[in-house]
């Protein structure tokens, strides 16, 4: 699968887990994603997600980017010698 498929497929997911919590209580709502997040998406899929972040989020529900100082931002994959 090309990046930019694997891209718009974690931003897909991403939103449809903040459309989710939209319906939750405000005060809820962006801890319950981070929550989902951190518990069922491994460390790769946190970090490409991250990498959409980092460069503005666009595509990114405003509630996915305001858990994201909640998501656990995985360690720097180790580079290959």
């Amino acid at each position: 699968m090309s990046h930019d498929k694997i891209q718009a497929k974690l931003l897909y997911m991403a939103n449809q887990i903040a459309t989710f919590f939209k319906s939750q209580p405000a005060e809820e709502a962006a801890p319950g994603v981070a929550t989902h997040i951190n518990k069922f998406w491994e460390p790769r899929m946190r970090r490409q997600l991250f990498e959409i972040i980092d460069q503005g989020g666009e595509g990114l529900s405003p509630l996915v980017l305001e858990a994201a100082p909640l998501i656990h931002r995985p360690a720097e994959a180790a580079k290959s010698a």
